[in-house]
């Protein structure tokens, strides 16, 4: 039986708080909270709760820390989170268990959770169930990860962009391009369109797959579709092309991409040079870094021993 007590007791770790005048803090909200939850004080967790976004003191993923040594009580945690009168504070404190349990892999409580915030109108969204698809996908449990998608839908919650992107990635690093493919389709049937994050998921996916040229022309549209493209989703190729050999097209991969934006240059022909140093091409990795002085590009300490510049200074000093 749930001790109904735990509802209604007093709350001392909470009228200690407010007895004293230090300013409120995300922080401190934290500690006190995970003070009163590791003491079974709930209903000092659900008063904090209430209070911290009166103050402006949004839910952190330290806030539901405690849960983490006991998992055993979250009936009586639910209990008085369905207490709070606020809405959105009671969503957001929702929200934030279903992220603080996925962080720890207890995916199976964090979606009974969030299904119970989708059954009783608590305000579930796609972002509630995304830290359950992340953390899913993360260890690549794909079945588990559509049957959260299913759970989803059971609560008429549409997943989002983002949704499909933790799934898509998971293919794509492994190198499955045939469900990448398929889980495009279905984001493309449901309207969705793909960000940079989906591209950097496909240009991956093809890398992984030994498919550089497919890499590249999705590269393009990318940016025939006006997306504009991560830092990652250039490492993805040039990591591909020197891995396969392809020493000349990856130079100019990079320089074809030059002049743009002076942040990316130097991402990717330091990367480039950082690649080459690794598979021991010396002459190449020179040759990059002398191009990057020339570009007035700036030198990372791991690339400074490629450089005359700097090798001649060294010596002088």
């Amino acid at each position: 039986m749930i001790p109904f007590r735990r509802l209604n007791k007093a709350a001392p770790i909470y009228n200690a708080f407010f007895s004293t005048q230090i300013p409120p803090s995300p922080a401190h909200y934290d500690d006190l909270i995970n003070a009163a939850g590791k003491e079974g004080d709930f209903a000092s967790v659900r008063h904090l709760l209430s209070k911290r976004l009166s103050q402006g003191c949004l839910n952190t993923i330290k806030t539901f820390k405690f849960i983490a040594t006991d998992v055993s009580v979250l009936d009586d945690l639910l209990l008085n989170l369905a207490a709070i009168d606020d809405w959105f504070a009671k969503k957001h404190a929702h929200d934030s268990l279903v992220a603080q349990l996925a962080n720890l892999h207890r995916t199976a409580e964090a979606l009974r959770v969030a299904e119970i915030m989708g059954r009783k109108n608590y305000g579930a969204t796609a972002a509630t169930f995304n830290p359950i698809l992340n953390a899913l996908a993360k260890k690549k449990d794909m079945l588990a990860a559509w049957r959260v998608v299913e759970a989803m839908r059971a609560c008429n919650v549409n997943p989002n962009t983002t949704s499909f992107n933790y799934i898509l990635t998971a293919y794509c690093f492994t190198g499955d391009v045939v469900s990448a493919a398929d889980t495009l389709v279905k984001m493309e049937e449901e309207g969705m369109k793909a960000d940079a994050i989906t591209y950097d998921a496909l240009v991956l996916g093809a890398c992984r797959a030994g498919k550089v040229e497919g890499a590249v022309a999705v590269m393009r549209r990318m940016l025939d579709d006006g997306v504009v493209a991560l830092f990652s989703t250039h490492g993805h190729i040039i990591k591909e092309m020197v891995g396969c050999g392809y020493y000349a097209a990856a130079v100019d991969y990079v320089r074809m991409y030059a002049g743009r934006d002076g942040k990316l240059d130097a991402e990717n022909f330091g990367y480039l040079a950082r690649r080459f140093k690794y598979v021991k091409r010396i002459a190449e990795a020179e040759s990059v870094v002398k191009e990057m002085e020339k570009r007035g590009l700036q030198i990372d300490d791991g690339l400074k021993d490629l450089s005359p510049f700097f090798l001649l200074r060294d010596t002088e000093n």
